[in-house]
C-alpha cells in the first residue's frame, strides 16, 4: 500500500502515508533501511507540529510512539533526525505542548540512537538537560502520588498517572547504560532515585525493586563515580533493601551485585586516580556495613550467588 501510494503523481494522501508509515514501524519486526528512513523523515515532520489542540497532540504522540519502535540495532545518520528531535524536546521544555507519553517517546527514540552515536550523550546531558528533567518529573511524581492509599478506587484513579510518570525510571535505565560522563549534578539524580525507593518500599514492591535495579545499573558504569553514589545515598538505600522482610531473589541479586560492583571498583586503581580518596571511600563503605551489621549478610549472600543469578535470570 505504501509503494502504491508513493507511485501516485497526483492525489497522493500524506495523511494515508503517515498512517501507513506508523503501521509499518509499529507492526514490523525487521525494518527495511530505505523505507525506514522515509518513515523517519515523514513522522518527524508530524511530531514537529506545535499546535496544542487535542487532534494534533494525538497525531504527534502516535508519530513519536512509532519512531521509538525503531530498535537500537538500526543505525540512522544524525543529520536525518537530530535537529528535529532536539527542537521537539526543547520546545516542550519551554511550552509544555506535548503529552507526557509523547515526551517520553521522544527521549526513548533519542536514547536508542546512543548505541551507535556515543557523542549524543553530550547532547542529552548538556543541551537537553536530561538530568534536570528526570529529577523534576520524579519529584512531581512523589508529590502527586500517595503511595500509602489502600482503597481500590484511589489506586485506580492514580494508576494511569503513575504508569505514565514512572516511565522515567525506564528512561533512566537508558541513561545509565549509555552514560560516559559524570558530574556532581548527577548525584541529585541518585538522591531522587533513593527518595523514590523510600516512598515506595513498603507500599509498591515493583517500583521499589526498580529503584534498586537502577542503583545497581549506575554502580556498573565506570563513568558514575563511587563518591557520587555515596553522596546520593545509594549505599544506604541498598542496605535498606537488604533489610526488607519481603526481599526476593531479584532484590537480593541486585543488592549483592551493587556491593560487588562498588567493592570491585574501589579495589581498582583505574577507577579513582586519587589514591587517598579511593581508600577513604573504601573505608567509609566498610565501616558503615560493619556498623549496621551487614558485612556478614553480604558475605553469606556470596555463598548462594550462582543460585541467585539463576533465579534472577
Amino acid at each position: 500500500m505504501i509503494a502504491e501510494e508513493e507511485k501516485k503523481k497526483e492525489g497522493k494522501s500524506m495523511k494515508l502515508l503517515t498512517d501507513l508509515y506508523e503501521c509499518y514501524l509499529l507492526l514490523s519486526n525487521q525494518f527495511d533501511s530505505e523505507l525506514t528512513l522515509i518513515c523517519v523523515s515523514c513522522l518527524l515532520k508530524v511530531a514537529s507540529n506545535k499546535d496544542k489542540n487535542e487532534e494534533t497532540k494525538e497525531e504527534v504522540e502516535m508519530a513519536l510512539l512509532a519512531l521509538r519502535r525503531i530498535d537500537t540495532f538500526h543505525k540512522i545518520d544524525e543529520e536525518l533526525y537530530l535537529n528535529e528531535i532536539k527542537e521537539i524536546i526543547l520546545h516542550h521544555q519551554e511550552h509544555r505542548n506535548l503529552t507526557q507519553l509523547a515526551y517520553h517517546y521522544a527521549w526513548e527514540f533519542l536514547f536508542y540512537r546512543t548505541f551507535h552515536e556515543r557523542s549524543l550523550v553530550l547532547v542529552i546531558a548538556n543541551e537537553l538537560h536530561f538530568v534536570g528533567e528526570a529529577v523534576r518529573e520524579l519529584e512531581e511524581l512523589m508529590k502527586c502520588v500517595d503511595w500509602k492509599r489502600e482503597k481500590e478506587e484511589d489506586r485506580e484513579k492514580e494508576k494511569k498517572e503513575k504508569i505514565v510518570k514512572l516511565r522515567w525510571l525506564r528512561i533512566m535505565e537508558f541513561f545509565f547504560f549509555s552514560c560516559h560522563l559524570w558530574n556532581d549534578e548527577y548525584s541529585e539524580l541518585v538522591c531522587c532515585i533513593v527518595r523514590m525507593f523510600r516512598s515506595a518500599k513498603y507500599n509498591n514492591r515493583k517500583y521499589s525493586m526498580k529503584c534498586i535495579d537502577l542503583l545497581k545499573a549506575a554502580s556498573e558504569k565506570r563513568a558514575v563515580k563511587i563518591g557520587g553514589l555515596l553522596k546520593g545515598g545509594a549505599d544506604d538505600a541498598v542496605l535498606e533493601g537488604i533489610r526488607q522482610p519481603t526481599m526476593d531473589y531479584e532484590m537480593a541479586y541486585d543488592c549483592l551485585r551493587f556491593f560487588m560492583n562498588v567493592s570491585g571498583r574501589l579495589k581498582s586503581k583505574d577507577d579513582e586516580t586519587d589514591e587517598a580518596k579511593r581508600k577513604g571511600l573504601k573505608r567509609k563503605v566498610v565501616e558503615k556495613m560493619e556498623k549496621e551489621g551487614f558485612e556478614d549478610v553480604v558475605v553469606s549472600f556470596l555463598e548462594i550467588f550462582d543460585f541467585l543469578r539463576q533465579k534472577y535470570f
